[in-house]
């Protein structure tokens, strides 16, 4: 009988809460923020890797977007740079490469210490642990086994096949549907589908959208389904509007003068207004977008770990990359 009476004590007082807010699709970011914490380029602090990591805040909500390659690498950058992560909930995993997903451990570890609701959320694209093997014929476990283990520390992970506002004016696109025939993956990998063995394309590459009154802002760990995929299927699942910003990886270092001339065309037509072009993007490739869309040095750069980008004061590269 008690035990009965304290179940309905706990249902009774569950349903007195007030409902949670839904988040409101038509609500614009008035505040934002995003720190790049891993990147191959740096200045005079921290250190640089072949990986991606930004944490970004929207009107005072912080994310982390990807882990880095290296265990300690974000972790350590993000000490450097005195950026605490412990009160950080939600991490986003773009895709399941380990130069995306390589820290998340370490910092999970690491901050849980301090706060165990730090990264205990994790937001992937549908499709992120499927199994796949490389041109060897070779599984490829290391994201199984941070599945694991991050589970194992209370770790939560959340997948979405299809566009989600997680926030208030805080989107994942999710997998993103390929409408131009963007090609940004080696091939080297295949994926274990239900009619056998087929081409990895990563098919569950997602991007954050983050929706102001400026425009569009998105960040992308490589971008492998194509930047403009990735910018279209911004505009037409948050809002048709310009792309304020566009910061990350965009795997364009491999990209002929033809596809980059093809791909700047699309982004003046996007309304592009600032390119922060970190880890795969290239160099030479964020030079020539700079050139072909009519950017210029503040407006468009290569990132660098500690590169800032901010909606009410823009682009701030860091030194090397200024």
């Amino acid at each position: 009988m008690a035990a009965n009476w304290t179940s309905n004590w706990i249902l009774a007082s569950f349903l007195a809460l007030p409902l949670a807010a839904q988040p409101d699709p038509a609500y614009q970011v008035r505040s934002l923020r995003v720190q790049v914490l891993s990147t191959m380029l740096t200045s005079d602090v921290g250190v640089g890797e072949w990986g991606f990591a930004a944490v970004v805040e929207a009107d005072g909500h912080r994310i982390l977007f990807d882990t880095g390659a290296r265990p300690n690498t974000v972790l350590n950058n993000a000490q450097e740079l005195g950026v605490d992560l412990s009160n950080i909930t939600e991490v986003i995993l773009s895709h399941n490469h380990s130069d995306h997903t390589g820290g998340l451990m370490t910092l999970r570890r690491a901050v849980s210490a301090k706060n165990p609701d730090a990264l205990s959320i994790a937001y992937t694209g549908k499709g992120i642990f499927a199994v796949r093997r490389n041109n060897q014929g070779k599984l490829l476990d290391f994201l199984p086994k941070v599945r694991q283990e991050y589970e194992a520390s209370g770790g939560h992970f959340v997948e979405y096949d299809h566009p989600v506002e997680i926030r208030n004016g805080v989107w994942l696109t999710g997998p993103v549907p390929r409408k131009y025939p963007e090609r940004n993956w080696s091939g080297a990998v295949e994926i274990q589908t239900p009619e056998g063995w087929k081409e990895d394309t990563i098919a569950e590459d997602m991007s954050l959208v983050v929706n102001t009154n400026q425009g569009l802002v998105v960040v992308s760990g490589c971008g492998h389904a194509g930047i403009i995929n990735t910018l279209e299927c911004a505009r037409s699942t948050v809002r048709n509007a310009p792309i304020h910003a566009a910061i990350g990886g965009f795997h364009l270092y491999q990209l002929d003068d033809q596809k980059l001339q093809w791909t700047a065309g699309k982004l003046r037509e996007f309304g592009l207004r600032n390119f922060l072009g970190a880890h795969c993007t290239g160099i030479e490739a964020v030079y020539r977008i700079r050139e072909l869309t009519g950017l210029d040095r503040r407006t468009c750069s290569v990132g660098a770990v500690g590169a800032v980008y901010d909606l009410g004061k823009g682009l701030d590269p860091g030194s090397i990359a200024r």
